[in-house]
């Protein structure tokens, strides 16, 4: 029996120095090379890059922003409300605003169907996140009209389906739509 107990706690301790010996070295090449994606500097500094971008591909899902037709061009940038760095469980929130040129009858069309007004008609108070069109992120105003003059509209903002919170502003006569999505 004790040589059997020998050869099992033999067994055992090569087993254990070979894990130690592998995790060690594992361990030790994340360290020595800096490049472990979790690390919070390297996150923080992706988040950073990623929000200072200002995107010029078509808006996915377009279900987000509806009936805005075959518009010519459009800039958007994200930000993440939160920190999603963090190593807590969870999803993580965006916030998305951008700036649609659209075609001139796509835009008398989106504010008829919707029935857009004029932005100093509307109740401040009453929209998500308090928005308004002096809240755009500055990377986005130079794509933004010199004068605008901006319509609002409470069903376009309330159009199912999306799972975001919505309120975006038109300006018929240039031809621009400002969104502003925030996820919940």
């Amino acid at each position: 029996m004790t040589a059997r107990r020998s050869v099992l706690l033999a067994v055992c301790g090569a087993a254990a120095a070979v894990l130690l010996a592998v995790v060690g070295c594992a361990t030790a090449g994340f360290l020595l090379s800096g490049d472990d994606p979790t690390d919070p500097r390297t996150c923080q500094e992706s988040v950073q890059v990623a929000e200072a971008k200002v995107r010029t591909g078509r808006w996915d899902p377009p279900t987000d922003l509806p009936d805005l037709g075959d518009y010519p061009e459009i800039h958007w940038q994200l930000r993440a409300p939160g920190n999603p760095c963090s190593r807590m469980p969870g999803p993580t929130d965006f916030a998305y605003q951008g700036v649609v040129r659209l075609r001139p009858g796509d835009a008398q069309a989106l504010a008829k169907r919707y029935e857009f007004v004029p932005w100093a008609s509307v109740k401040k108070d009453e929209l998500p996140h308090g928005s308004s069109p002096a809240d755009v992120w500055p990377a986005l105003v130079p794509f933004l009209p010199s004068e605008p003059r901006w319509l609002h509209s409470r069903s376009y903002n309330e159009t199912p389906p999306s799972p975001r919170w919505r309120v975006a502003f038109l300006d018929v006569e240039h031809q621009t739509l400002l969104f502003m999505l925030n996820d919940h």
